[in-house]
């Protein structure tokens, strides 16, 4: 009797670590397979950029994906400012690799409750170190992503959608990132001022499934 009082409780803490464990994991299966029904899109929109320390006139933009997860930004008009190596960091991205998805609890967004998921990659030599993933379980649909990654330090989306839910694309995209280390490109000078923090705002419309080229990418 002494034994089974003593066993039982780690028992359970086994079985309801292991239930939570493939609840997170589930609900990130359905959000990726919403994602995976868009092969490519090519979406025309404005990108506004926030940053205390530059003034920087919006931008025309044309966003270009193709499966597996090639994404491309290419300017029309004005100036935009990405550092390197987030451009590749997208939500099929973080979603295609091979990762532990555990439960964090549950947050607001919007008014909106929110389900919260880690995504601890299991290459421990990737760029990624840990994503945070911020669920609405009903539409199935990201509305905000932390990432932390061994370069580019954390970087943070946050998704408005719209008239594409059905394809989980979003309508407009908060793009942050922290500006201590980003070093500007050889010839452009901005006014500056003090700040550390850069927000980016895109708005865009979509053409889906419609194919894009490959030589977009080169």
């Amino acid at each position: 009797m002494m034994k089974s009082f003593f066993y039982m409780p780690f028992l359970l803490l086994a079985v309801t670590a292991g239930s939570y464990a493939q609840d997170a994991a589930s609900l990130v299966k359905k959000v990726k397979d919403k994602l995976d029904k868009v092969n490519d899109y090519e979406a025309a929109g404005e990108m506004k950029t926030n940053v205390s320390f530059m003034k920087v006139p919006a931008a025309q933009v044309k966003v270009y994906f193709k499966k597996p997860g090639r994404i491309k930004i290419k300017n029309e008009k004005g100036i935009s400012l990405v550092p390197k190596g987030t451009v590749s960091i997208s939500l099929n991205n973080l979603l295609g690799g091979q990762y532990q998805a555990l439960e964090a609890g549950t947050d607001k967004i919007d008014g909106i409750t929110v389900k919260v998921v880690k995504l601890l990659p299991l290459d421990e030599n990737g760029e990624v170190v840990l994503s945070k993933l911020y669920i609405d379980e009903a539409r199935l649909l990201i509305l905000r992503a932390k990432t932390t990654t061994r370069e580019s330090g954390t970087n943070e989306l946050e998704m408005q959608y719209g008239k594409f839910t059905a394809y989980a694309l979003p309508d407009k995209i908060i793009f942050s990132f922290n500006t201590q280390d980003y070093k500007l490109p050889k010839g452009v000078t901005f006014d500056y001022d003090d700040g550390s923090q850069q927000k980016k705002e895109t708005g865009a419309t979509e053409i889906i499934n419609k194919g894009v080229s490959d030589e977009v990418f080169k």
